[in-house]
């Protein structure tokens, strides 16, 4: 089955900058600007935007929407940097068709966008379907395509109804594998005769670092070195919570493509996050180490999707801890994606820590026994870019060593 790469740019994204290449040589850096014209691109090539719910919409209890993890976490004192949340946001609940008319200005063709959970299904499937929440989102649609913009549909994007985190734990749990999939199936419902592209979920691997090693994001589980919160193991939580996600994924591909797929005509795929890696030093074990840091990161999401096992190198020192696939799992996960969605952040240097020490838990499991940084004897893998264009960096296109271009999209 042919599979489909989007590059995404994080939150603003498949975009209206694009940096090609990088450098790993600061001296004798090298920017060239140029502009790139629509007409040089295919027909069929989408440039779009794109958001997720809690850091746009607000309204955070309208129309029986109910408490999201975000909506906890953030109204606990010292959380978050001058206790601010996003009960307000963006307000994009009562301003998204000034939103969408502004994409249209933009003249994108396509909108990413994700769904809150808890707007749609405030208790999972403890309660019922919200219709203020089904409403909400049809009128987004329609008016996109209305347009003339293609929706990207993100069914999960890191919020979550709290009362799964409450009853279950949320991804520490099985559980959630069910209630992920009813969320999915009412989506299908709901939206898919005019929904195209469907994203499962949001980059597993950089929600399992934020909630579960470094305890930045809720259900804030971490432990030492990453973090001293008052729960949390963070060699072993992150394996499990990417597990279930991937098998929530899984099955709601299994169910688009049984049941609604052939009628509704849309694909369907999963976001993982990526960066690109150098070796520190030029020696072999540095050389490994960056073929660990791929498979911990990138190839954690994506070689169960692919190949329906996570890659060697991760069986390799995790062992037991490292959860396994049935062969009943591992049938539907394999090719389990139309497309892969890639945010690629930038790229590191990665140090060995088996046969070198190493600090920042580099030493860990988790991080494949491998030290990342962005600099190398003071000096910056490459050239400081205005942040959310190094967001838009292709990794096809990584060539360390080569000038930086930076196209200017004349639309």
């Amino acid at each position: 089955m042919p599979v489909n790469v989007i590059i995404h740019v994080s939150l603003i994204f498949f975009v209206v900058y694009l940096l090609v290449s990088s450098t790993s040589n600061a001296e004798g850096f090298e920017i060239e600007s140029q502009d790139v014209r629509r007409s040089e691109f295919p027909d069929n090539f989408l440039f779009g935007t794109a958001v997720s719910s809690y850091q746009v919409e607000g309204g955070y209890l309208e129309d029986g929407k109910g408490l999201s993890n975000w909506d906890v976490f953030t109204h606990i004192p010292g959380n978050i940097k001058n206790n601010e949340n996003g009960d307000d946001a963006d307000d994009d609940y009562h301003l998204f068709l000034e939103d969408a008319e502004i994409a249209q200005s933009l003249g994108v063709n396509a909108y990413r966008f994700s769904i809150s959970w808890a707007r749609i299904l405030p208790r999972g499937r403890f309660g019922e379907v919200n219709p203020g929440g089904i409403k909400f989102y049809n009128k987004i649609i329609d008016n996109l395509l209305l347009r003339g913009i293609e929706p990207f549909l993100t069914i999960h994007h890191f919020d979550l109804p709290q009362e799964l985190e409450d009853r279950y734990g949320a991804w520490l749990s099985p559980l959630m594998q069910d209630d992920f999939l009813l969320l999915a199936e009412t989506c299908f419902k709901s939206f898919g005769d005019r929904v195209k592209y469907w994203t499962t979920i949001n980059e597993p691997n950089m929600f399992a670092e934020m909630s579960y090693v470094r305890g930045l994001y809720p259900p804030a589980h971490c432990s030492p070195p990453f973090g001293n919160c008052s729960v949390g193991n963070a060699d072993i939580e992150p394996l499990i919570v990417v597990h279930n996600m991937l098998l929530a994924h899984g099955k709601a591909v299994k169910l688009y493509r049984e049941r609604f797929q052939s009628k509704q005509g849309g694909s369907i795929g999963l976001v993982v996050h990526l960066h690109m890696y150098e070796p520190l030093r030029d020696v072999e074990s540095d050389r490994q180490a960056v073929n660990r840091a791929l498979a911990f990161t990138g190839g954690w999401v994506l070689d169960p999707l692919v190949f329906g096992d996570y890659p060697p190198e991760m069986r390799q020192y995790h062992r037991s801890e490292l959860p396994r696939f049935s062969s009943e799992e591992t049938e539907y996960m394999r090719g389990s994606i139309d497309f892969i969605g890639l945010n690629h952040y930038s790229t590191l240097y990665a140090k060995d820590c088996i046969h070198s020490p190493c600090v920042l838990g580099g030493d860990h499991f988790i991080r494949g026994f491998t030290f990342t940084t962005g600099e190398r004897d003071g000096i910056l893998i490459g050239e400081p870019v205005i942040p959310f264009l190094a967001l838009a960096c292709l990794l096809s296109c990584i060539a360390l060593g080569s000038p930086c271009t930076i196209y200017n999209l004349v639309i």
